[in-house]
């Protein structure tokens, strides 16, 4: 029977266990130019023992940033930074992947240099607010992206991933899910167009494919994962048919030799053991357990064959060493929501460790 700490083959590598750590957003990149900084390398090395680490969402572009003091890949002294985080992690034997981020409408014009405002597919404004360096404000109606804009917001995917290869990086992930750009693309609420882009499944699902095809094409497929959450209703997303949708995808996809799909699970389970069906390589699952963090039961979905690897957020944040933490059964520290975002190292890297 296999376990979740078990060795696996993922693009090449052979990772120690099958604890993935997933992607949180912690806003504390306080360097100029959204830089990383040295926390973020300490914070990011005390979670090596992972058996893979995806970062936080990190924009391939000025205009795909949707949140106070995110980390970007697109300058060579971002890129000079996240060198320092990748040294770290492989010094202490982890395999880190940094998560490609668009945010698309999710933002605000305030977050955003040199007169640039929120983009997607379609002019659908989000009902919700984001936060600011000036507090809470409603999200905007964001700018349609033409055509062109299109095609450059893909080549901006492929530059972040051969920049986050030259950072030092193991591979990236698409951010396919949770309400941002990718996800604005394939879901009927928020495309509306009437062009290649939109209007059926195959014009829906056609931004995703060519997203991974050009950073596979750029880095190597083995190098590339994508995240999806179907019918996740997070940032004000509708979708009308996820089953159909992601099935396409998945098929459209399956060819490219992507090192693995990571789902973030809704309540369909039926539709999360049909993707993994559909899916020919490593599935990542982060398990729906609203409104619950996923705990130490979710290891069993590995036993059980649900899933290859498990991704842990919230358990992960509070608990550095949670693979050992998971393998002893506990104890387990407690997240503090009061410093999930923002802030110093307080509530980020003074989680202490096991110490026997």
């Amino acid at each position: 029977m296999t376990t979740a700490f078990d060795p696996i083959e993922l693009g090449g590598r052979r990772l120690a266990n099958r604890v993935a750590m997933a992607p949180m957003t912690r806003s504390r990149a306080h360097g100029p130019g959204a830089e990383p900084t040295e926390l973020m390398a300490a914070y990011y090395a005390q979670r090596a023992g992972a058996g893979l680490i995806v970062t936080e969402g990190v924009q391939p572009s000025p205009v795909g940033q949707g949140y106070p003091d995110t980390p970007g890949l697109h300058t060579p002294g971002q890129v000079r930074a996240w060198r320092t985080v990748t040294d770290a992690v492989h010094r202490e034997g982890g395999v880190i992947f940094a998560q490609l981020m668009h945010t698309g409408r999710i933002g605000h014009p305030s977050l955003l240099p040199d007169g640039l405002v929120p983009v997607g597919p379609s002019a659908v404004a989000a009902r919700g607010q984001v936060f600011t360096h000036e507090g809470p404000k409603d999200f905007v109606t964001p700018r349609e992206l033409s055509g062109t804009e299109i095609r450059q917001t893909i080549a901006d995917f492929a530059a972040a991933a051969r920049n986050a290869v030259e950072a030092g990086f193991d591979g990236v992930e698409i951010h396919g899910a949770n309400g941002y750009l990718v996800h604005q693309f394939l879901a009927s609420g928020t495309n509306r167009r009437t062009d290649a882009w939109g209007g059926g499944t195959e014009g829906r699902i056609r931004f995703a494919v060519e997203v991974v095809t050009a950073v596979a094409e750029a880095i190597g497929g083995h190098r590339v994962g994508l995240r999806i959450s179907p019918g996740n209703p997070y940032n004000d997303m509708s979708e009308d048919d996820p089953g159909e949708v992601y099935g396409a995808l998945l098929d459209r996809l399956s060819g490219l030799g992507a090192a693995y799909l990571h789902l973030m699970e809704g309540p369909d389970r039926g539709l999360t053991a049909r993707l993994r069906k559909a899916w020919p390589g490593v599935f990542v699952l982060n398990p729906f357990t609203h409104p619950a963090a996923t705990g130490p039961e979710a290891l069993e979905l590995i036993e059980e064959g649900g899933a290859d690897m498990i991704a842990y957020g919230a358990l992960f944040l509070a608990n550095p060493d949670l693979p050992r933490r998971l393998a002893a059964g506990g104890p387990f520290n407690t997240p503090d929501q009061v410093t999930f975002y923002g802030g110093d190292h307080r509530g980020y890297t003074d989680y202490p460790a096991l110490t026997a």
